[in-house]
């Protein structure tokens, strides 16, 4: 059976793209990392157990190093450094600090444009009263 419904090339019914995606790969290899001997994975052996080509292993590593959730440890060894679940109160401490100071800042900015629109005001002011005097 084939799926004719669209312009796209004929695929086979039951087929799904997302099956090989890079997100599904990614939980896949997030959840093999979860589960590694001492938290570290072989970059090697994941291509092996998901069954893909390395550089697909590569495009995930790259990511999650870049936003600080795996550190490499050897050559083609990586580590999960994550969210630590114990850490969550620290975390909700920092946002409610960051709020505050949000909403300091914020009341802080709405004094300052209030300043600035009266000195606007009064330069105006003086701007026309010197061009009345002349």
């Amino acid at each position: 059976m084939f799926n004719t419904g669209s312009p796209a090339p004929l695929t086979p019914v039951g087929s799904c793209r997302y099956d090989s995606s890079l997100g599904l790969l990614t939980k896949k290899f997030i959840n093999l990392i979860k589960h590694a001997e001492d938290g570290i994975l072989d970059l090697n052996n994941a291509a092996d157990i998901l069954e893909v080509q390395k550089r697909r292993i590569y495009d995930i590593t790259n990511v999650l190093e870049g936003i600080g959730l795996i550190e490499k440890k050897l050559k083609n060894r990586i580590q999960w450094k994550g969210l630590d679940a114990s850490k969550s109160g620290e975390l909700k401490d920092d946002v409610a600090s960051l709020q505050a100071e949000v909403q300091t800042l914020s009341m802080e900015e709405h004094k300052l444009d209030e300043s600035i629109r009266e000195m606007q005001e009064r330069m105006r002011d003086m701007s026309e009263d010197n061009s009345n005097q002349k």
